[in-house]
């Protein structure tokens, strides 16, 4: 009886490493595996991140382009005006002088 708790305390002690040994190489493992997700959900965050940046600059350049395009059209139009005016004013004046100018060469004195 002695021989067989003495074997078997060897058997136990001697397979003990190897459960270990396995449990070492399993743990490298997973370690790798987790590197590996958390390297994965890194790289997907960076991509969500960029994505929503892309669109916020896309839509406050299409909102400058607008507000710029409203304020050229805006200028376009009161510059349109105002030359409209001046001319019309030039004109008038023009006409004006010419009728001065005309009625003095028509009744000399």
């Amino acid at each position: 009886m002695g021989t067989f708790v003495v074997t078997a305390a060897l058997l136990m002690g001697t397979g003990a490493p190897v459960v270990l040994a396995q449990t070492a190489g399993q743990d490298m493992k997973d370690a790798g595996h987790d590197t590996k997700d958390a390297a994965k959900d890194t790289g997907h965050a960076v991509k969500k991140g960029t994505k929503k940046a892309w669109h916020g600059t896309k839509k406050g350049t299409e909102k400058a382009y607008d507000k710029t395009k409203d304020g050229t059209e805006t200028a376009y139009d009161k510059t349109k005006s105002g030359t409209k005016k001046g001319v019309h004013k030039s004109a008038e004046k023009t006409r004006e002088g010419a009728d001065k100018v005309s009625d003095k060469t028509a009744n000399p004195q």
